[in-house]
């Protein structure tokens, strides 16, 4: 291919000064010369008449310059075309994503999705946070977004939004009746929590731990709208929701959020891959898009 010889020619054709060329192009004087001989050997023919003064192109060499500027043009169009048919964004993305993110927070990245990319298939896995990271890691899905934390050490791990959980309960609950409460008044009630691998349920259990919280009982079940009709319909429990998850019943007033003296409760939600999926341009693209929406 004597592209790189079309392109040093036409640039001389155009400079008409070796040197010049030669520092236009960042290469040196002696490779100019070589690809402008390659070219006349190539077409037996002379392309520019040389005198210490002047550098005149021949009328083969006019013919040439025409014929090599469509031609370089075409080759370019024609690298562009297939890098972009290369990284077009197409096929199938597989998505795994911990329930509060699947169900409230994922959506909205889908429909920008959904526009910027017609061609792309979505499909989306909803389970707790260690089922989605057991899927990424057995190559399952392409990518997981999950709530809680995992010590998998062959997966890469990031944040990409903070996340505020709610202390609530029904509006008949006793501690919703007070305009303000202490972490002793959390003591000896019933809790409500999600199941066990659930990342909601990991915070939670934290929480209780960590501030020394003593339960009267706990009452786990598998999903978020799960949990919001038992707190809805008046169970004298309490529990902590993602603020994503409850703002329709704040709003209806069926929930009710415990505000506790000086303490906010809040998380991370990551995204979770193998370095292997993370090459994929399907993958990437969907990287970015997170970050571009939420990053923290």
């Amino acid at each position: 291919m004597y592209y790189d010889a079309l392109k040093t020619f036409v640039a001389l054709a155009d400079i008409k000064n070796f040197t010049k060329t030669a520092e236009y192009l960042h290469i040196s004087q002696p490779s100019v010369s070589l690809h402008i001989k390659n070219l006349e050997t190539e077409f037996n023919t002379q392309l520019f008449l040389r005198s210490p003064k002047s550098l005149k192109i021949t009328p083969s060499g006019e013919i040439l310059y025409d014929r090599a500027k469509q031609m370089l043009a075409i080759y370019d169009q024609t690298k562009y075309d297939i890098l972009t048919l290369q990284n077009e964004i197409k096929g199938k993305l597989l998505i795994g994503a911990s329930f509060t993110i699947g169900e409230y927070v994922l959506p909205s990245l889908l429909v920008t999705l959904q526009q910027k990319y017609p061609e792309l298939d979505l499909e989306v896995i909803i389970g707790n946070t260690d089922e989605i990271v057991e899927a990424v890691h057995l190559l399952k899905i392409d990518i997981g977004l999950i709530e809680g934390q995992t010590t998998n050490k062959e997966l890469i791990v990031e944040p990409f939004m903070e996340d505020e959980l709610l202390l609530v309960a029904s509006p008949s609950h006793v501690l919703a009746k007070k305009e303000s409460i202490t972490i002793q008044d959390l003591h000896n009630h019933t809790w409500l929590t999600r199941e066990e691998g659930s990342g909601t349920r990991n915070y939670l259990l934290h929480v209780l731990e960590s501030n020394g919280i003593n339960i009267k009982s706990l009452i786990s079940i598998s999903s978020n709208q799960g949990l919001k009709e038992f707190m809805t319909q008046g169970i004298d429990g309490l529990t902590l929701l993602s603020k994503n998850v409850i703002e329709h019943e704040l709003k209806r007033g069926t929930l009710a959020v415990i505000r506790l003296e000086d303490r906010v409760f809040k998380r991370s939600f990551s995204y979770v891959y193998s370095p292997i999926m993370g090459s994929k341009k399907n993958t990437s693209m969907f990287i970015k898009e997170i970050n571009n929406k939420w990053h923290i």
